[in-house]
Order: structure tokens, then sequence, then C-alpha cells
């Protein structure tokens, strides 16, 4: 099997050969690789592969027990290299051997800059049921130098008889270097553009039907076109070999194939296809430089506006601080805080009482204290509707509280009705229309909210930057939690994703996108297709979307989280042992292990997925990616070691609600570079009052976050007070949080801090929280008016009357800066 181009030093290309064998006994030498040609040259056989004793009679070794036991093989090998290939290659089926041999080449290119991972794939074809795999093989082609010739073998372990030989070799390219554009995590690489026009030859009408024009790997995938209806592009990656393929719909045995290599850049080239039938079609051709530069922003600070909006945050933080901790004194610049508020999700409870605590924050003067204001789920609902009013903050929350709750208490039963289904209808025509993938999570959308308003409401997640711009509010950042769509849990596969009114990203990839693009089509990086900015209620529909879960996930929300945790912290201890497999060997599942297969499948499939376009679709990765000291932050899946299946190469994201992994809306707070100093959280969790903020705490000391430990004592874990602190004084860089747990502790018997109940106001001071039969349980939509005035009653009390413990926490801030200005001091 012949295999790789790649580059072996800084900016120049490379060859890679490689060559193999699967045999029980010592197998003869192959010839060497051929030097006529560049890239890499090699042969592939196979001998014994499931048989104990290859010279004796047959025996299953119970790699794959769907084989047949009497006639000899058909076997295959597949090959993949997702950075030098636009799809996978395969052998042709050597037939009815024991001792298959596979005598063909495969030339690749392949950058040493980028994380090569070779996957080979040996398998049993069957013409009636599914090929069956025999083997899998995970190689990285960076172990090799150039000129290396190397040969590795694959051994099948568990039977010890038979295994995999192959043989590589890489070789130095004299190419021109390619440019990339990188933040040591991500890679984009350039990108060629070729425009293609259909016409008629001398003015003749074409009447053969439609033509389907192809570019493997391309952005576009494949388009069926008619002759003279326009003209129509393909985006590729520049340094692949790639060639565009026309061929008639109703005679596909037809086809003009043009290698994009031969092309020159930048002309016009005009073919004539010599069809079976007159009139013949001419094709007109142009290969051109693609975007340079890229529209995913890669890299780890916040971006410039975010970090201009700061400077003047600061400016109304110091005057709040200074007014609240009366100060002597004005702050200098590096002795301003860092303060933010942390909101988990929780449904309508979490954005009334998110209503409730801000009330009580501004009532205190110390709402102009904080920079940041993070939420998940049903606490995104009050900061979307918050941010609606550029001034909310300056504001008395009277009337905003009052619309709340019109809307809490309100019948839903209309959200349904058909004329209201008929407007959902309608709009998610017009998406799809436009290019946005239908799902059900653009459904809950539209019910979420008719749920919450009244109306439809025009606003955007880019329109919430005229309330930031002076400075007057905190930044709000809203989480969702990507995964798969299928055969894995969130606990196996979830990754952090962002909202800012600035932008959308990953910072576990240190990959941002403007917040106006979110949803339009990328590729490598960059903006192949601009959609409409979508309504924010389309966003919140993410941020709370219960809809793309699976059984497991399911389960884990209705069981104790701790046993599944504890699954997770293994899998991680397995990951950083393992690390980037440099080989990696799996066998045919044994019919146990296909029994679990399926169950598992069906544990683990979303059948109601969201889906939006995936704005880091075909970056690759760094040669160092896993090294890096931002990536291993955040690598939380068994999937981070091997970059071929993490989120690049998937067309779609599919978000969901960040409470099938954790409750919080913390972990854009944990940046490094935003060096948060006090985090107000504001939990509204009906079980366990510290229960997600341990799972946090948890996460962090795996990660190696800097976080304080969250250790309640016993008495704390049973009877709850309204307010605690955990800090860490021997982890400087931890910040310090404040936890305000949804209790009802002493509000039972004080109506306001220090006023004491009359027995009338009794009733007023009793709020159900009990988690089973509380009138305020996640799937709860209605509210009556007496339960929405006892939680947005008891939020709101429970700041104020911890308003020297937040006053103590803020001073303890304003000191972590200047201990932080004292050691930065020469």
């Amino acid at each position: 099997m012949q295999g790789f181009w790649g580059e072996c030093q800084e900016g120049a290309l490379g060859g890679l050969s490689c060559r193999g064998r699967a045999f029980a006994p010592p197998a003869p030498t192959l010839p060497g690789p051929s030097h006529g040609s560049l890239g890499l040259l090699g042969f592939l056989e196979r001998r014994g592969l499931w048989w104990l004793d290859w010279e004796g009679p047959w025996a299953i070794t119970g790699h794959s027990p769907f084989l047949p036991t009497v006639t000899p093989s058909d076997c295959y090998v597949t090959l993949w290299l997702p950075t030098a290939a636009s799809h996978i290659l395969q052998t042709r089926t050597v037939k009815n051997n024991r001792n298959p041999v596979w005598n063909q080449s495969f030339h690749f290119r392949i950058h040493s800059q980028l994380k090569n991972i070779v996957e080979l794939k040996v398998f049993d074809q069957d013409l009636l049921t599914k090929d069956d795999p025999v083997l899998s093989v995970l190689f990285d082609v960076g172990t090799l130098r150039a000129g290396e010739f190397r040969r590795e073998s694959f051994s099948l372990s568990s039977q010890g008889g038979g295994c995999l030989d192959v043989e590589f070799q890489l070789r130095r390219l004299s190419d021109c270097a390619e440019q990339l554009v990188s933040n040591g995590i991500l890679v984009a690489r350039e990108l060629s553009c070729l425009h293609v026009q259909l016409k008629e030859a001398g003015g003749e009408t074409w009447s053969k039907g439609r033509v389907q024009l192809v570019v493997p790997g391309s952005c576009e995938g494949p388009q069926e076109v008619s002759v003279g209806s326009g003209s129509f592009h393909f985006h590729f990656p520049a340094c692949w070999k790639q060639e565009l393929s026309i061929h008639l719909q109703d005679a596909p045995q037809e086809q003009l194939k043009v290698p994009l290599s031969t092309l020159p850049s930048g002309q016009l080239v005009r073919l004539v296809f010599p069809t079976s039938q007159e009139p013949l079609m001419k094709v007109e051709l142009k290969k051109e430089e693609g975007p340079r530069e890229p529209a995913v922003r890669l890299g780890f600070v916040p971006c410039a506006e975010e970090q201009a909006f700061l400077s003047r945050r600061k400016q109304v933080v110091a005057r709040a601080l200074k007014q609240a901790l009366q100060l002597d004194g004005d702050l200098q610049e590096d002795e301003i805080p860092v303060v933010a508020i942390m909101a988990t999700g929780g449904g309508i409870r979490a954005m009334t009482s998110l209503y409730g605590q801000l009330a009580g924050l501004r009532e205190l003067g110390l709402l102009d204290c904080i920079s940041y204001i993070t939420g998940a789920s049903g606490s995104t609902w009050a900061l979307a509707n918050l941010y609606e009013d550029p001034e909310w903050s300056q504001k008395d929350l009277a009337g905003p509280t009052e619309l709340l709750k019109t809307q809490v208490t309100k019948s839903k039963l209309g959200v349904l009705a058909p004329s209201q289904l008929l407007r959902y209808q309608q709009e998610l025509a017009e998406r799809a229309r436009l290019g946005h993938p239908p799902c059900f999570t653009n459904l809950w959308a539209l019910i979420n909210e008719a749920l919450l308003h009244d109306e439809p409401h025009d606003h955007k997640l880019s329109d919430q930057r005229e309330a930031l711009s002076r400075g007057q509010n905190p930044l709000p950042i809203y989480c969702a939690l990507n995964t798969k769509e299928q055969n894995l849990s969130t606990f196996e596969f979830g990754e952090w994703c962002e909202f800012s009114p600035y932008e959308v990203g990953f910072p576990k990839y240190g990959a941002f996108i403007p917040s106006e693009l979110f949803g339009s089509e990328f590729f490598m990086g960059r903006l192949m297709k601009q959609l409409p900015e979508s309504r924010i209620c389309f966003l919140e529909g993410i941020w709370s979307n219960l809809y793309a879960a699976n059984l497991q996930d399911s389960l884990y929300w209705t069981s104790e989280p701790g046993q599944f945790w504890d699954r997770w912290v293994h899998s991680q201890a397995t990951l950083d042992k393992e690390q980037v497999p440099l080989l990696k060997i799996e066998e045919a599942p044994t019919l146990a292990g296909r029994i679990a297969e399926y169950f598992t499948d069906l544990l683990t499939r979303r059948p109601l997925a969201q889906a939006t376009h995936n704005f880091l679709r075909g970056l690759h990765f760094h040669r160092n990616y896993f090294e890096h000291p931002h990536f291993s932050a955040w690598k939380a899946t068994k999937l981070d070691g091997l970059p071929n299946q993490l989120t690049p190469v998937e067309p779609h994201l599919c978000l969901l609600d960040v409470g099938y992994l954790i409750n919080t809306s913390c972990t854009p707070l944990l940046q490094p570079t935003r060096d948060v100093d006090l985090i107000l959280s504001l939990d509204y969790n009906l079980q366990g009052a510290f229960q997600q903020l341990q799972l946090l705490g948890r996460f962090c000391q795996e990660q190696g976050i800097p976080f304080p430990p969250i250790s309640p004592s016993t008495e704390e874990q049973s009877q709850p007070r309204e307010c605690h602190l955990f800090l860490d004084p021997h982890q400087p860089e931890a910040p310090a949080v404040l936890h305000f747990p949804l209790v009802n502790d002493s509000f039972r018997e004080h109506s306001a801090p220090g006023v004491q109940r009359t027995p009338e106001e009794k009733a007023a001071g009793e709020v159900n929280l009990s988690s089973p039969g509380s009138p305020y349980h996640y799937s709860k939509v209605t509210y009556s008016p007496e339960d929405v005035d006892k939680l947005l009653h008891l939020t709101r009390y429970n700041i104020c009357n911890n308003r020297e413990q937040l006053l103590g926490a803020l001073r303890g801030a304003v000191q972590r800066r200047r201990q932080q200005r004292r050691r930065h001091q020469p």
C-alpha cells in the first residue's frame, strides 16, 4: 500500500512510504519502496489474521465471531488520513483467500506542523450484511523522521497469533511551504477556490438533464446543476491534489475529470465535455486563491472588544467599590478586582430567582461592582430579557419584575394553538430556506418564546453590545455544552461553549467567531456563507435545550450524579496516561461486545439532536495540540487524544443544556486570561445546596484549574445557610467563591433583614423548596402569583441579609489585587 506526502521540517513538504502484511509466522521481506515517484510506496499483505495457527487447521480466534468459519475471507483495507486526503481510500477486495496480498499505492502530502494520524482498518466483505471489522490501527506519522524507513507490527494481543506489519517511510519534498494560521491547538490551512460554469456548445439547447459536479473534500460537496444556470464554486485545501469530476445524472458513465493542480491560477480555462450525443457541453474553469484571513479568531485572550469593555467597566466598578467599602482614596487601575456573578440553570425557578437576587444587589449598591454575569438554562432567560434594555442595571428593577410576573403567571395553553403552530411552521420554513439545518430545538425555541412573551421579539445577541457601550452593565456570557449526536453521553464527550454579545466560541480550542456570525457556514476557519443572525430566542432554545439529551444523559439527571462523575474521573485518568496514542490497536468486537454496542447505541442516540453549522469545520490540529497548556486544562473527553474524531470533523454542532454535565455557568470565569477575583455563586438547585458546586470543584481539581476546595461541614450540608465563603489561601491564583444556595433559612422568621415577622406574615415566609412537591420544580411552566412573590422576596432577602459577607468578600477581592500588584513589582 502506498502512502503519504508529508512535511519533515519547518516550512518544507515531504513524502512518506509504508508497506505491510498481516501474518502468523515470520514472513519474507517485501521489496523496498519504489523511487520512481514522490510519496509513499509500499505493499500490504495479510496472512492468517484470524487463525491461531495459519499452517494448521482453521480456528476462529474470536476477533470477529460473525465471520464464516468454513469459507476463506474476502478482505480489504481502508486508509484514512484526514489531514491529507478528502475521503477514505480503499484497496481492492481479495476474495476467498486466506493469505490476501494487496499491491496498491496511495500518495499523500502531509505537513509536519499538523497532527497526522493515519487510520488503517481491515474488513471482511459480506454481500448480505454489513462488512465485518477485523482490525483498526491508529498510527501517528509525526513519530517518523525524514528519510526513516520503519516497520511497525500491530499484534492481535488477545490471541497472540496474527499480526499486521506495516512499513513506513517519510520523504522530504521540495515544494513551496504552505502558510498556516494556528494558535498551537487548531490550524487553518490555505484554501483555493474553483469557479465552474457550464454552457451549451454552438448556441444549441442542452436537453440531457442535470449534471453533477464533485470536488472531493470541498466545503460545498457534490452539486447538482443545470447547464447554463450560472456559475458554481468549490473551496478546498490548496495543497491537496484534487480533481473536478463532471458527470451526467442520466448517464453517470460519461464523466470528465480535470486535475485541479494543472489549472493555472487566476486564468480562465475552457474545455469541451465530449459527451456521446450532440450538443457538446462547454466547461469554463477558473482557479483562484481562497480567502486568506480566517474569520475564526484563534487565540486565548479575550477579544479586543471585551478588553475595551473591561477598561470602561473598571471605572464604574472603582466608583462603586469606593462608595460601598467606604475607601479613603481612589483605587489604582491594577487594584480594581474582577467580580462575577455565576447563575445556574433551573427553568422558570432560575429565571425568577435571578431577578430577585439582582434586585437585592442593586438595593445594596453592589450591582455596579460586577464585571461579568454568566447564565445557563433558565437563568439565560432572565439575562436575555434584561439586556433588551441597554440601561437595565441603572434603573429600578420593579418594572422588569412586574413584566416577569405577568409572563410567569399567565396561562400557557395558547402556545400550541393552531394559529401559533402555523406561525412556528412558517418561521421554521423560512430558516430552512435561508440555510439553517432543521432540528426540533428550533421548534422548542419558538414554543419557549411563546411561554415567556406575548409577541415574538426581534432582539439579537449582538444587539446587547449597546448595553456594554459605556461599561454601564456587566458583560453577560451564556453557556451551552457541545456533544456528539450519537454513541456517546455528555460524560464521555462534552465541551463547554460560551456566547457573549461579542463572540461565540470554544475556550478549549481557543476558537471564536463574532456573535452575529453564529449559525453561518464556515470551512477551514473562513466564512463561506453568511446567514442572517438568528433572533435570540433560537439561542435561548440552545441554552435550555433539554431535547438533545439521550437516555443515558436522562438517567444521570434522575439519579445520583456521584457515580457517573466517578466514572468520568476514571476515564480522565486513563486519558492522561495514554495521551495521544502513538500506536493504538482495536480488534473486532466479540459477540458480547456487539450486543453491548447495540444497547449502548440505544442509550446514547439523540433522536431530537440540535444542529447548527459548525464554525470549526475543516480545521486541523497542531502536532503538539495535546500538550498545549490551554487545551490540557480543558480536555474532558475520552476522544481528546483522537483528533480525527473531535469537533472539527463534524459538519454540525450538537448543543444542549449544561445541566446534563454540571449545572453551572462558571467555566467562562475560570479562564486564566479573565483573572476573576471573586465569584458570586447563585445556585438554584432544589437537591443538594452544594452538589453542583462540589462537582465543579472536582472537575477543576482533575483538570488542574485553580479553584477553592468546596468542603462544607456536615452541619452545613444538613442545614445550609444563605451564604457560604470558599477560598484557598494557599492557592492565590484561585478565585474566592461566595455561594448562595436556594434555601429558606432566616426568611421564615424575618420579612426583611432584622425585621421579625408578625403572626399574620408567617405564611409568607413558608416557601416550599422540597424537590418532590415544590411548586418551583423545573417542569412547572406556570406559577401562582403568590408563589412568584414568595420566590422573588426570598431571593432578594437572602442577598440583602448577607450584606456584611458580601462587603467582606469584596474587600478580600481588592486585597487579592493589591497582593498581585506587590508580587509583580520589581
